[in-house]
């Protein structure tokens, strides 16, 4: 099941960007921007997570001393 975000970026890429209407008229954010709006709020996740994310290892070839 998709996120509540990356559900809501497709239905906005399926839906018309401006619609109007007897009320008045709507437009959405471009899909660029929501996006952008996802690589930040996946970005902030990823800074939360513990650990370092990198890992250095001292790699010895057999035999060597």
């Amino acid at each position: 099941m998709p996120e509540p975000l990356e559900q809501s970026i497709a239905d906005n890429a399926a839906g018309p960007k401006r619609a109007q209407g007897d009320s008045g008229s709507v437009e959405q954010h471009g899909l660029r921007d929501q996006v952008e709006a996802d690589r930040y709020l996946e970005s902030k996740k990823a800074t939360r997570r513990k650990g370092v994310g990198v890992k250095l290892v001292k790699l010895e070839p057999p035999g060597a001393d």
